[in-house]
């Protein structure tokens, strides 16, 4: 796989949009793995990755989007 940017080698691959990155084009961005409610508390609880690989292109969302075609 090459990086998107620069077409050398990629390292990895972004955990938002799959797009190939090098070291030199890498970023990290907050992941969210997993929302749930904990035995002992009320409010929701998250799991979060906070250096996922991130190729710095793609703009992850900070809100879900609504898709209501697929209802």
């Amino acid at each position: 796989m090459d990086c998107w940017t620069c077409e050398r080698t990629a390292v990895g691959a972004c955990r938002f949009c799959g797009r190939g990155t090098c070291r030199d084009h890498a970023k990290t961005y907050p992941f969210l793995v997993d929302v749930f409610r904990g035995r002992t508390h009320e409010t929701l609880r998250a799991l979060v990755v906070e250096d996922a690989l991130h190729c710095g292109v793609c703009r992850p969302r900070g809100e879900p989007v609504e898709l209501p075609e697929l209802e």
